[in-house]
């Protein structure tokens, strides 16, 4: 039936059509319009395409350019397709898309037998090509949970990304992103991520095994995991293999060869926490992440590359000594260590704890935080773990080399699995005891002193302070060798009291020589009671054993862009602390102490020249020891986070807490020296010193001088030779030798 128009005409059937047609495209631009708006709106820009952001893994290096660890996001790092063997190239394209070389980043053909599939077959056939995978992934184009319509629009700008991806790079640099911005699993982006975290190997040495595995998680980084799922991922491997069959990559025979191989990882270790540093890791974010930030440039995103000072060979040592010795340390503890007395102690601590607790904090009100408090209180679970983590030892042990201040090994803490962890080389100040004695006599030796210089070893009070002996021992007057030998507290306390030296010095000193914790000018500052870190510790030690050059403790050399451009080189702080004459003296009685005196015991380990110092603090709180050869200074520290609890007599000495820490790591390095590049070298005397024989009568008679013809006894020890001691006092005649034979000290 003809419809009429408005005069009565029939308008043809065609017409009617025509005008219909019309009227629905006119529909359709004017919805098109605001859709392709939206599609457009989307896209990532000319710049975008141009230079793709992706977020890199930093890598951190050791000296030897071995990797340490790395910061990220998305723990990814690029790698040039050249490298890449092309077995993994034909696993990719034999699985995701073998029309890679011949198409312009849409496949309409695949396209459209997968949508005839999927309708009549009721399944959900990817037609995907590999740059719309790309542009996918890389400019973030799919979202969470999306619609139908969100789909549809992420499809249009699929296909248009692609295209213009097609337009900007070559097929070579396209598969080259594929590959470094795919997720793999197990926190790798990237297929050198995921290489080293599978395989323990960069990508240029897969076997085509491991390639087609790698390939096969890329379905699924869940189901096809072979660590949870290894089934799974066995048969996707072969699944894998099976279409480079009928890519034309393998044969049959090939095929049949390789399919019953069993799959071998790495174990799949998960390297953001897993490292041999964390401490060292940490210690480099905070030290250089301000300053890349102000450069313009983000650690976590980035893919930098930080080169630092530190030694893995060294530092996997240092890793097995502090642990080994601080389980032994702990159980010695245990056995001993009682609650008995310290309730208020517990009841602190216990507090404390509650206060941390995530229950608790979360609690609104007070009778909800009452009850939390009560609950935990009854629980033998919680209070037990507060008490055994209150007495848990820990350690620190820092080596830097004295030469040019860069840190070789830093162990933080016991735990070497965390690496957020408080870290007590840097983080942590402890009282060093005894071991800071080294610096009040190197104070003594710039202000005229030499080793044969002796005090009364006799109680004293001043102004309150009257420090004792260790083992109460008193008795006449003492040489400064040997009261720094032995570790003798009224020998070290003279020096200050009785004016041979000033607090003014021994602070200004001991700041020159590294230490920047504060400092109080009291006469206790003889025995070490004021705080400092292992690292400073180390550093003033380091500047003894270059000969009284200080170089500030550096950690990172040089960063590096992406392109390997070199955007940062990082230098120490350099200058001359004290004579080389003072320092040498000091080591040289160090050397004793090592020797015949407190550190003796590193003798069971470690038998090269070395110069060192135990540190025993009050109520033995914490232990020490320090110590250097002319290439390496460590120290080493043991303790508790909470300073209440304490060792006790029979375990809380230096030499015996700390000092096997020091003496099993040297002992271990001396073992592999020429990997280290270390020597046995001996402690040579400057230009500045030379031996002299003194008068024993008058160093019994605090009057220590030079042995003149009339001395029946003499000691020889070094001096400096612009400040030499007067002649003996008590006997008269020329003096005997004012240049001693090159024998061994005598004292």
């Amino acid at each position: 039936m003809k419809q009429s128009n408005n005069n009565g005409q029939k308008v043809p059937l065609y017409k009617r059509i025509l005008k219909w047609a019309l009227i629905a495209f006119g529909i359709f631009l004017i919805l098109l319009i605001p859709f392709l708006i939206h599609v457009f709106s989307g896209l990532p820009s000319l710049e975008e395409l141009e230079n793709p952001r992706s977020n890199l893994a930093t890598i951190v290096y050791d000296v030897n350019e071995e990797r340490i660890g790395t910061f990220f996001i998305e723990n990814r790092v690029e790698v040039s397709s050249r490298v890449l063997p092309q077995h993994l190239k034909d696993a990719l394209l034999a699985t995701e898309d073998r029309q890679f070389y011949d198409h312009w980043g849409v496949d309409l053909e695949r396209f459209g037998k997968a949508i005839i599939k999927n309708i009549f077959t009721f399944s959900r056939e990817g037609a995907s090509t590999l740059t719309q995978q790309l542009a996918k992934n890389l400019f973030q184009l799919k979202e969470k949970n999306e619609t139908s319509f969100e789909t549809i629009v992420r499809k249009v700008r699929e296909w248009i990304t692609s295209v213009q991806i097609e337009r900007t790079y070559t097929k070579e640099e396209i598969l080259e992103m594929y590959l470094n911005i795919s997720y793999f699993g197990k926190s790798a982006y990237g297929i050198e991520s995921a290489a080293q975290i599978f395989f323990a190997k960069p990508p240029s040495e897969l076997t085509l095994l491991e390639s087609a595995m790698l390939i096969g998680i890329l379905k699924s980084s869940v189901v096809y995991d072979p660590i949870r799922n290894y089934d799974n991922a066995l048969r996707r491997r072969n699944q894998v293999l099976l279409n480079m069959v009928d890519a034309g990559y393998l044969t049959d025979e090939e095929f049949d060869n390789l399919k019953q191989t069993p799959i071998v990882t790495s174990v799949g270790i998960d390297r953001r926490i897993k490292s041999e540093a964390p401490y060292f890791l940490e210690h480099i974010r905070q030290t250089i992440g301000a300053d890349m930030e102000k450069m313009g440039y983000d650690i976590y995103r980035d893919g930098l590359r930080i080169y630092t000072t530190l030694d893995l060979g060294m530092q996997r040592i240092a890793n097995t000594v502090v642990s080994e010795h601080l389980q032994e340390v702990q159980k010695a503890f245990n056995g001993f260590f009682s609650w008995n007395g310290k309730q208020d102690i517990q009841r602190d601590v216990i507090e404390k704890a509650i206060k941390q607790d995530l229950e608790y904090k979360t609690a609104v009100t007070k009778s909800e935080k009452e009850a939390v408090r009560n609950r935990l209180l009854r629980s033998k679970t919680f209070i037990d773990s507060v008490k055994n983590a209150t007495t848990y030892v820990q350690g620190a042990f820092v080596a830097v080399d004295p030469r040019n201040g860069q840190i070789r090994v830093m162990v933080g803490g016991r735990d070497q699995s965390v690496m957020y962890g408080l870290n007590h080389v840097t983080q942590v100040r402890r009282q060093p005891g005894s071991s800071f004695k080294p610096l009040v006599y190197a104070a003594a030796m710039e202000a005229g002193l030499y080793p044969a210089f002796s005090v009364l070893n006799e109680k004293f009070n001043k102004n309150g302070w009257s420090p004792d002996n260790s083992g109460g021992g008193t008795g006449g007057y003492m040489s400064l060798r040997k009261g720094l030998t032995n570790s003798v507290n009224i020998v070290a306390g003279r020096l200050v009291v009785d004016d041979h030296v000033s607090l003014d010095k021994v602070v200004s000193l001991a700041k020159d020589m590294g230490i920047n914790s504060p400092l109080q000018k009291y006469y206790s500052i003889a025995l070490g009671v004021f705080e400092v870190t292992p690292l400073e510790m180390a550093t003033a030690y380091g500047t003894l054993a270059n000969k009284g050059v200080y170089n500030s403790p550096i950690a990172v050399l040089r960063v590096e862009d992406k392109n390997g451009i070199v955007i940062k080189e990082y230098v120490n702080e350099r200058r001359a602390a004290l004579s080389e004459s003072s320092a040498f003296m000091v080591a040289d009685m160090m050397r004793d102490v090592i020797k015949y005196g407190t550190g003796a015991g590193i003798g069971r380990w470690f038998n090269w020249d070395a110069a060192g110092k135990t540190g025993t603090t009050q109520n033995y709180a914490d232990a020490w020891f320090c110590g250097f050869i002319p290439q390496l200074a460590a120290a080493t520290w043991v303790g508790f986070d909470d300073h209440r609890i304490k060792f006790g007599a029979a375990y809380g000495q230096g030499a015996r807490a700390a000092l096997p820490i020091w003496g099993r790591f040297f002992g271990e390095v001396s073992k592999q020296a020429r990997k280290f590049k270390l020597s046995p070298l001996v402690y040579d005397a400057p230009e500045s010193v030379e031996k002299a024989e003194f008068c024993s009568e008058s160093i019994s008679r605090g009057e220590a001088g030079l042995a003149v013809g009339g001395c029946s006894s003499v000691v020889t020890d070094y001096i400096s030779k612009d400040k030499k001691p007067s002649p003996c006092p008590i006997h008269t005649g020329g003096l005997r030798n004012n240049n001693a034979d090159e024998s061994d000290i005598e004292w």
